[in-house]
């Protein structure tokens, strides 16, 4: 038996030269709803989409276009990862100073259930300014990399952004966290070398939860300590500041002197990372404002909407898109997503193929195994079918059907006692017969 092909969806030669996506729009409304889906609500988006391009699309269609978008660009970054693992390619070089901080926040998901979405902010390091009387650093050329993932898994997939960056051959690179354990297994994966540095704002604060738990919350003579010891802090002066705050467990109470221990137990961890003076003094920021406000920027400023709650697959889709658009580098990505979209249908459509194929393949081989025996008038024919039983084949006999005989309706049939019924029956009666 031969397998006839099926008429099949295709693409026409000019439509792959147009570089044209699978669907009814064309690739600029695609990219459109893409860009208007990861800046704005997805309602807000089919009216955007409306205004500005005269096209008219629902709400499921932007947010599933702007997932499949952002599912092909976390798809073209991870395979680009495990290219970087296989051929090991000399890294781009990378600035004189390097900025590299890691940080965390939660978005809200589905079923009440919250989860933290990793974000790395890489960026290069400027000459210090005077500001106010104080050394300010600032630092430009902020990109960023995002994921929902487990502290290996981001350490292993940002890759793709620290290769990029030249974080590997950059002269030195600044690394400012808040301390975390697994932002410290970041560092020793990317840049072992790296200045690490207590972000100033994280250490102030464990300064100021000792000092109100001796001088009180928000009164003056908290807020005269907070800023004289903070300013020892900043220039220097750290052992003065730590033995500070031992000597304020002398005379205070039980829950006082467990939040100081607290805060001790945090700063003297991290002794080695609070060297302000010195940082300030060789020109490296102290403060980790940059993957602050990417949190804020990236993440929190798309995912945590009111009443916004995210399905965890479709999480990474959309910060990968919000890194592009808020590291200013659309113009580079999108032409990227476009090929593994399109690839992506190709793959789908020879899937099919094969598919087809295989089933029409396995009808000669079932058709052999379904054998239809004759056998002589006397013989009733045997229909031999496979089976997945260890028994024998079912036999299905043919016999001849028994002749019709008269038939007569009972006396009590509902038939009779109706009117039609019964003229029709009196009149198909012969005449002279017994009256039922």
């Amino acid at each position: 038996m031969v397998c006839a092909p099926s008429v099949r969806r295709g693409f026409f030669p000019l439509d792959e030269e147009l570089e044209l996506l699978a669907g009814h729009f064309t690739p600029s409304v695609y990219e459109g709803i893409t860009r208007l889906g990861i800046w704005m609500p997805f309602a807000r988006a089919v009216k955007e989409m409306k205004y500005f391009w005269r096209v008219t699309v629902t709400e499921p269609t932007v947010r599933r276009t702007t997932e499949v978008a952002g599912a092909a660009y976390v798809a073209v970054q991870t395979a680009e990862v495990e290219q970087l693992e296989r051929r090991l390619p000399p890294p781009p070089q990378g600035p004189a100073v390097q900025l590299m901080s890691v940080d965390g926040a939660y978005v809200p998901l589905v079923h009440k259930q919250w989860a933290e979405v990793k974000t790395l902010a890489v960026g290069t390091v400027g000459e210090p300014v005077v500001e106010d009387g104080e050394l300010v650093v600032h630092t430009t050329d902020l990109s960023y990399f995002s994921r929902l993932a487990e502290a290996e898994a981001f350490e292993r997939l940002a890759l793709v952004e620290t290769h990029r960056r030249g974080t590997e051959t950059a002269h030195q690179v600044c690394a400012v966290t808040d301390g975390a354990e697994w932002e410290q297994g970041f560092i020793d994966s990317h840049r072992e070398d790296a200045v690490r540095i207590l972000d100033f704002s994280h250490a102030a604060e464990y300064v100021a939860a000792a000092g109100q738990a001796v001088l009180g919350e928000g009164t003056p003579l908290f807020q005269a300590w907070l800023k004289d010891t903070l300013h020892q802090l900043k220039h220097g002066r750290l052992e003065q500041v730590l033995q500070t705050l031992r000597d304020m467990q002398a005379e205070v109470s039980e829950a006082a002197v467990e939040t100081i221990q607290k805060s001790l137990t945090y700063l003297e961890k991290r002794r080695e990372h609070m060297d302000y003076a010195h940082f300030q003094a060789q020109g490296y920021p102290i403060g980790s404002g940059s993957v602050e406000s990417a949190n804020k920027l990236v993440v929190e400023a798309r995912l945590k909407g009111a009443g916004m709650h995210w399905a965890r697959p479709h999480v990474d889709p959309l910060v990968a898109l919000r890194n592009i658009a808020c590291s200013d580098r659309w113009e580079e990505a999108w032409p990227q997503i476009a090929r593994e979209l399109r690839r992506q249908a190709t793959q789908r459509r020879a899937d099919q193929r094969q598919k087809r194929k295989t089933r029409c393949d396995e009808l000669p081989a079932l058709a052999d195994a379904t054998r239809v025996t004759e056998k002589t008038d006397s013989t009733p024919m045997t229909i031999e079918t496979p089976t997945t039983s260890t028994s024998s084949p079912a036999l299905v006999t043919s016999s001849p059907a028994a002749p019709k005989t008269p038939w007569r309706p009972a006396a009590n049939h509902p038939w009779r006692h109706d009117p039609i019924g019964k003229a029709r029956y009196q009149s198909a009666k012969p005449k002279g017969s017994a009256k039922l």
